[in-house]
């Protein structure tokens, strides 16, 4: 008996480890809560820890049902239901209706990500337990997280750097870009940490690059910040930096998808900004030359290895695509043989309506729109926003964008340390995961749930199709006819909770939102 009784105590454990090993990748892992400031019910956010973190798996719906994710300010983190379709009820009285029509299709979308800056992947590799690094790779970029399948580089450094630099820094003047290498930054953090969503990612990873400034020496300043033009003649040193990036990311494994002319010209255009960070500014005519006489025909020549390359113009804020794309290709039409699109990022758009987004590309098929940075805490307006706040603000801006015919949405930063950082200008900001290397933990914050009900549910090339909203309503819709022949419904609902009817041809579904609350909901489409 005493054999039986030791062999049962070693045995039990043994086989409850079985079973969470070989169930653990199908299995939802709710959130482990915790209260960051004093127990403000403000401050909830998802630990992970190297033994634990929460998950979710996308179940598809059978025929006549659906599944529905919701988060929440109470506290709910991707709650997964499932329901029936009802037939359509001609006297069914509710407050919103919305009416789904998956024949009206209009733009694909590319894709969701965010930004491996210094900052982030520095913050990431300070969680030293390789099993907590793991968890923060998964929770990002697999099938059992948000998959995230766009990632965004800098090319060289930012403020959210450690330091000010560049490539090739020295020797100075050197056109040739004889002593041009990656930097520690990119081998040590931010490829690692690439390549770790890679092999993660269910689909292949866009990656793209944007110089916040390039070597001083190039710029007509000779400093990374402050008003400041590329020297003319380091237009061809330009384009071949750029050239040499694309080379040194490819021979370390990662391939780049797009790069953009310059992170936010506007900043480096105008000389009365109170706050500097590495920057480079562009007249239109300089562009223009830039683009038509240098990097376009450096990366489309014949002996080009990278002619699939996606040139993007812009990357600056949303009311500049009037001036980095309208003006641009109207004054200098030859630019748009070399321009596959232009970016926007998200600061000060509460000045600007997303409908100039969509009519900026009216007139140009085949062209796109791409968002590719936000941050809560990168304007003043953003000081008052809650941490669920937060979340919102995201989701709204991924609303307002692909409702605008946008093609993909990049976040900033992917994570920081509890301070906000590091930022060697000494700024701070928020990001959807807050890193606690000294605890061993990193927290999802509400951001990180409100990104993932569209990056998670929306996979590349899903087309955004027709809802119409039959009723006057503050939840704000968008909808996706997906690869899988599934439609995907995403609802923002700022306010108090709501009762939404959902209709698919001669079907319904009536869903109870959720206060406060950000709801995917998945059915199989019916036409």
């Amino acid at each position: 008996m005493k054999f039986q009784k030791h062999s049962l105590v070693l045995v039990v454990p043994f086989v409850i480890l079985i079973i969470w090993l070989t169930s653990a990748a199908d299995t939802d892992r709710p959130c482990l809560r915790k209260y960051l400031d004093n127990g403000s019910a403000d401050t909830l956010v998802c630990v992970c820890t190297a033994d634990y973190c929460d998950s979710v798996t996308r179940a598809m719906p059978s025929s006549g049902e659906y599944v529905i994710y919701s988060s929440s300010e109470a506290g709910s983190r991707f709650e997964k239901s499932t329901g029936k379709l009802q037939s359509l009820r001609e006297d069914g009285m509710y407050s919103i209706n919305l009416e789904l029509d998956p024949t009206v299709t209009y733009q694909t979308i590319d894709g969701f990500g965010g930004a491996v800056s210094d900052a982030a992947a520095i913050t990431w590799d300070s969680l030293k337990d390789p099993g907590l690094k793991q968890n923060f790779i998964q929770s990002y970029c697999s099938s059992s997280g948000i998959q995230y399948n766009m990632l965004r580089v800098p090319i060289g450094g930012t403020d959210f750097s450690t330091r000010a630099y560049a490539y090739n820094e020295l020797p100075e003047n050197d056109a040739a870009l004889t002593n041009f290498t990656l930097a520690q930054e990119d081998y040590a953090y931010k490829i690692p940490l690439i390549r770790a969503c890679m092999e993660a990612a269910v689909a292949p990873v866009h990656v793209l690059g944007a110089t916040w400034s390039p070597p001083p020496w190039m710029k007509t300043n000779n400093d990374y910040v402050g008003y400041s033009r590329l020297k003319k003649d380091h237009l061809q040193t330009y384009a071949d930096y750029h050239y040499k990036f694309l080379e040194h990311y490819a021979a370390a494994g990662v391939p780049v998808w797009g790069i953009s002319i310059a992170n936010e010209p506007l900043h480096g255009s105008v000389n009365y900004l109170p706050y500097g960070f590495n920057n480079l500014g562009w007249t239109l005519d300089d562009m223009t030359q830039y683009i038509v006489h240098h990097l376009g025909p450096t990366l489309r020549n014949e002996t080009s290895k990278f002619k699939h390359i996606k040139i993007i113009s812009g990357d600056d804020l949303r009311f500049t695509i009037t001036l980095y794309w309208n003006m641009l290709v109207l004054l200098f039409p030859e630019t748009l043989q070399y321009l596959d699109g232009v970016a926007v990022h998200y600061y000060m758009n509460k000045y600007v309506p997303a409908t100039i987004l969509s009519q900026a590309m009216e007139d140009y098929p085949g062209k796109f729109v791409i968002a590719t940075e936000i941050c809560a805490g990168g304007v003043p307006t953003d000081a008052h926003l809650t941490s669920w706040g937060k979340a919102e603000l995201y989701a709204n801006d991924i609303i307002e964008n692909l409702s605008n015919n946008v093609i993909g949405w990049t976040d900033w930063n992917m994570c920081l340390n509890m301070e906000g950082g590091p930022n060697w200008r000494g700024g701070r900001v928020d990001a959807p995961v807050k890193i606690n290397a000294q605890a061993g933990e990193f927290y999802k914050q509400p951001m990180f749930y409100a990104i993932g009900h569209f990056s998670k549910f929306v996979p590349r090339g899903s087309r955004r199709i027709s809802a119409t909203v039959e009723s006057k309503t503050d939840v704000q819709n968008l909808a996706f006819l997906t690869p899988d022949n599934t439609i995907v419904m995403v609802l923002l609902n700022k306010g108090s909770a709501e009762k939404v009817r959902i209709i698919l041809g001669k079907k319904e579904a009536v869903l109870s939102l959720e206060a406060k609350s950000i709801t995917t909901i998945e059915m199989l489409n019916l036409y």
